[in-house]
């Protein structure tokens, strides 16, 4: 067990970041009389007294002019404000309406992952018992489900970084593949300067991001893929940790399974060949390989004589880590790169060694938090799986119900949304914390979904481009305004604090599901108010999973002890570095699990020649509805636009500045151009944060990867074309 000594001795108005899973700790200020309230930041293992922009300016948004104050229900076409019990009884009967026609899945919740654990545990329970229906999932499943899915094929377990995030701090080198925290979490960025510092930085992306920048700035390495071949890249690396001499053979032999079906994979994946699918040179293959062995050698590595090495409380100095992101894990094969990636570090013999490992940086502010309690379609508390009749057994008794009574498994996010209005779909959707008219694959396609529903109900606290779909919009409370707990990238319990008081309109997520399941008379008892209350049902739940947080409860929270889940009866103090002993699966051995590459699912052709790839910007914040409404982030990125490569412009008769089109086969992009020469010449790249007509899910399809469900959102053919 620790203590973050640097906490401030009083909590008040000590919470976090609302943005990214770092979470960054702040201090929120409540303006005196009518004046706003201001943010200030605090220190923390992961961000050490930074914060990025969007959190500086997390605060405006607080009373914001386009802030949801007052419930909205659809009269004769137009959103009409109402009362509480006007909205809620327009709910539940269309809830009623939905499950008379359709049984209990005629009502389908779409959830989020910024809800608290609390909010997150009680919308799965809310789904399954006040709903009967099993279909819920959550837009986590396309920021982490790749990952998730791969982790806990090759480990038994599946926590984004299975080490707290200050040991990178002291790694040699580090790979970073489809990642650019410098515009995503920055503060995260110190972590790595030690490595940046040391020439061990090196980037895999195929663009020059401010990230890679960085690492070509101390001496390290980009790796400028083609997109869609980070499958093929991480199979040259590995083939080349085999043939170069670089394998922990006594780490393989004693800690691993299933090395050589792997290499019967990995060897057909020759330099050449590498640098032929990726356009990734042999030299800088063969470099990446070289840097990531020899940072090994600091503490941590086998061969150390240092005694640090074998103190498993301190951090390790030196080491090699394999980091992955967004940018890896968003294709129709995301599960199988992880899968490379991972199969890599395990070859390099990092994973479970003090000072080196694999891991994934989480996205949404709990990401991981939000996949653990039961808003995904197939989990229930603890990271537990809906299907184990053991696991089914032990949530019902502590929800006091018949295991029968719960549902099965139901849809991934994507076929959710897609099975909307459909003859035999849900009629009717819960939204939570989400804006799929903007976030989901194939946009338009799901706006068509939402529009076929008979009632969509979203609870938000501004107008989101999904809100304005809806027949009934539910203000709720923001980040700063209520009690609860997150967990972090580094599966870290944090507590959120109410530092403000939220509009008098607007009420929270919990007292909404209490009132519904009262009005449905469905048991309102059974979905208390009470955050705390909520939470301490929520660790009996998870008691003996996955992901067991049973001995965390908000005193030891609030007394400033770092918890690291599985915090339970065999772990009271928490796990801050997992896998030292055994990796989590039944013969504790980590395996590698590769399968073949596949291409992706849209290759370029003569009538859409150009590869098109999305990603995020500093300024901004997934769907963009927060940060687009902060005047300082709005000034910085205010309108949607298109990086290309000049020739690629010219060939499209543009310029630098210009109006255009960026067309696929599901739909067509308005965006200004930015001409860049770092740019690849077969590439384009829009941000996603924008709406309306610059929405760049428009162009992108549903093809989902067969283990994850996550659909390709990194890749899709595209032409670029004057406006």
């Amino acid at each position: 067990m620790t203590r973050i000594a640097e906490l401030p001795t009083s909590t008040a108005g000590h919470t976090h970041c609302p943005y990214c899973a770092l979470q960054c700790a702040m201090t929120v200020n409540p303006g005196a009389g009518r004046a706003p309230a201001q943010v200030s930041p605090a220190w923390f293992p992961t961000n050490r007294g930074g914060l990025c922009r969007k959190g500086w300016t997390a605060a405006e948004l607080l009373d914001h002019p386009d802030r949801i104050t007052t419930p909205l229900v659809r009269v004769g076409g137009e959103l009409e404000p109402c009362d509480w019990d006007t909205a809620l009884e327009r709910v539940a009967d269309g809830i009623r309406r939905a499950q008379a026609t359709g049984g209990p899945d005629g009502v389908a919740v779409f959830g989020g992952g910024g809800l608290t654990n609390e909010k997150a545990y009680q919308l799965g329970k809310f789904t399954r018992l006040a709903l009967g229906s099993r279909l819920i999932d959550y837009n986590g499943r396309w920021c982490m489900s790749s990952a998730a899915a791969a982790a806990n094929l090759s480990f038994g377990l599946d926590r984004g970084l299975p080490f707290p995030v200050t040991d990178l701090s002291h790694a040699r080198a580090v790979l970073l593949i489809g990642a650019n925290p410098a515009d995503t979490m920055p503060p995260f960025l110190q972590h790595l300067d030690g490595a940046a510092a040391a020439g061990g930085l090196v980037v895999a992306d195929p663009r020059l991001t401010a990230t890679a920048r960085r690492a070509l700035d101390g001496g390290g390495v980009h790796l400028r893929l083609r997109p869609g071949t980070d499958a093929s890249l991480l199979m040259g690396l590995l083939h080349l940790v085999v043939v170069g001499g670089h394998l922990d053979p006594s780490y393989i032999d004693a800690r691993t399974s299933g090395f050589d079906e792997a290499w019967g994979h990995a060897a057909a994946w020759l330099p050449e060949r590498t640098e032929r699918v990726t356009g990734v040179s042999v030299a800088q293959l063969e470099r990446t390989v070289a840097m990531l062995a020899e940072g090994r050698r600091g503490h941590g590595d086998p061969a150390c004589s240092d005694p640090a090495c074998s103190d498993r409380n301190r951090d390790a100095r030196g080491g090699s880590y394999v980091l992955t992101a967004r940018g890896a894990e968003q294709h129709a094969d995301g599960s199988s790169v992880v899968g490379a990636a991972i199969a890599l570090a395990l070859a390099l013999g990092l994973p479970g060694r003090p000072g080196s490992g694999y891991g994934t940086l989480t996205g949404q502010g709990n990401g991981q938090g939000g996949r653990e309690h039961g808003q995904k379609a197939d989990q229930l508390p603890g990271y537990r799986s809906i299907t184990d009749p053991a696991a089914r057994a032990h949530v019902a008794d502590v929800w006091g119900v018949d295991p029968a009574e719960l549902p099965g498994p139901g849809l991934s996010a994507f076929e959710l949304l897609d099975s909307l209005g459909a003859p035999e779909g849900p009629s009717a959707m819960l939204v939570h914390a989400s804006n799929p008219v903007v976030s989901a694959p194939d946009a338009d396609r799901v706006v068509a979904r939402l529009r076929a529903l008979d009632t969509l109900v979203v609870a938000d606290f501004v107008l989101s481009e999904t809100a304005a779909l809806a027949d009934v919009v539910l203000p709720v409370t923001q980040w700063a305004e209520e009690e609860g707990t997150l967990t972090n990238l580094e599966g870290r319990v944090l507590r959120r604090r109410r530092t403000v008081t939220p509009p008098a309109g607007a009420r929270d997520e919990l007292w909404i599901w209490n009132e519904l399941a009262r009005r449905l008379d469905r048991g309102p008892e059974r979905f208390p108010v009470d955050p705390r209350a909520v939470f301490d049902e929520l660790a009996r739940a998870s008691a003996g999973g996955p992901a067991d947080y049973s001995a965390i409860d908000w005193d030891r929270l609030d007394a400033g002890e770092a918890l690291h889940w599985p915090c339970g009866i065999d772990s009271p103090g928490g796990t801050p570095r997992l896998f030292l002993d055994r990796f989590a699966t039944p013969d504790g051995r980590a395996r590698f699990a590769l399968d073949g590459v596949r291409p992706p699912a849209e290759p370029p052709d003569a009538e859409f020649p150009l590869l098109g790839t999305t990603g995020r910007l500093l300024a901004h914040y997934q769907s963009g509805a927060q940060t687009r409404r902060v005047t300082e982030l709005a000034a910085a990125e205010p309108r949607m636009w298109v990086q290309a490569h000049p020739v690629v412009a010219r060939a499209a008769g543009l310029d630098d500045g210009d109006p255009a089109q960026v067309v696929s086969r599901r739909g067509s992009v308005r965006a200004v151009v930015r001409c860049d020469e770092d740019m690849r010449t077969d590439t384009v790249f829009l941000p996603f944060h924008f709406g309306g007509d610059g929405r760049a899910n428009r162009l992108t399809l549903p093809e989902l990867d067969p283990r994850s469900r996550m659909p390709e959102f990194k890749v899709c053919a595209v032409r670029l074309e004057a406006a």
